[in-house]
């Protein structure tokens, strides 16, 4: 008995060791991958700048600027092509976890938090351009726009990035239901705390302030939060 507990910690180690390694390998065929692309990376996040500036142009301060900029487009463009793959590696990792009928969610999850994902992202960058249009144009014609291309990119990644990991949510809610921690009437009798809640996360997730901005992601996210009751209601009760 002394000696099963720290074997069986040791092999959940190696277990995450390993799913980390195959993560990580992801991220970096994805990083260079974008390497050869980051150009047209650096080209459609700017574009919404110039279309919001009136083609203004992005500023570099530094001589290194340009090549650390180049190093994490890069990156972000690795962690957005291999988030298939983290994804999956996240649900091998607590499969072993999950009884034979659970392990059967593994691949319809990984590949519906994959798409989530990917619509969030789209949806994030769509809706960059509405929030740059109202904060670049706020002080009117008194103040032009010149704004550093390391802190801009920085600003249109995270934002980017919020949107594709908010839209994640539905399926952590519906694995929640899975395990029996919620369920469908208890959600549905939650629905103001949910709104509350939603609004609060996108008023984060948005600083423009302009309430389209804020619109374009709570209302999508407050449609899947409804999609995902008639999920559990009628998938797990299936």
């Amino acid at each position: 008995m002394t000696q099963t507990v720290p074997m069986a910690f040791m092999e959940h180690l190696g277990e995450l060791r390993n799913r980390i390694v195959k993560a990580g390998l992801a991220v970096v065929t994805g990083a260079i991958t974008a390497f050869f692309f980051h150009e047209w990376i650096l080209d459609l996040l700017a574009r919404p700048y110039r279309n919001a500036s009136g083609g203004g142009t992005l500023a570099v301060f530094r001589p290194t600027e340009a090549f650390s900029l180049v190093m994490r487009l890069s990156l972000f463009g690795g962690l957005v092509l291999a988030s298939p793959v983290v994804i999956y590696q996240l649900w091998r990792f607590v499969s072993p976890a999950l009884s034979k009928r659970e392990k059967m969610w593994i691949f319809p999850l990984t590949g519906v938090l994959a798409l989530l994902f990917a619509s969030g992202i789209w949806l994030g960058y769509w809706a960059l351009s509405r929030g740059l249009d109202f904060l670049l144009n706020f002080g009117g014609a008194s103040l032009a726009p010149i704004i550093g291309a390391d802190f801009y990119l920085a600003f249109a990644m995270r934002f980017i990035l919020a949107f594709g990991i908010a839209f994640e949510f539905p399926v952590f809610l519906f694995a929640a239901a899975a395990a029996g921690l919620v369920g469908s009437t208890k959600l549905r009798q939650g629905r103001r705390w949910a709104v509350l809640i939603i609004l609060v996360a996108a008023a984060l997730i948005t600083p423009s302030g302009d309430p389209l901005t804020l619109m374009l992601l709570s209302v999508p996210l407050y449609l899947m939060f409804e999609a995902t009751i008639l999920a559990i209601r009628f998938i797990l009760k299936k």
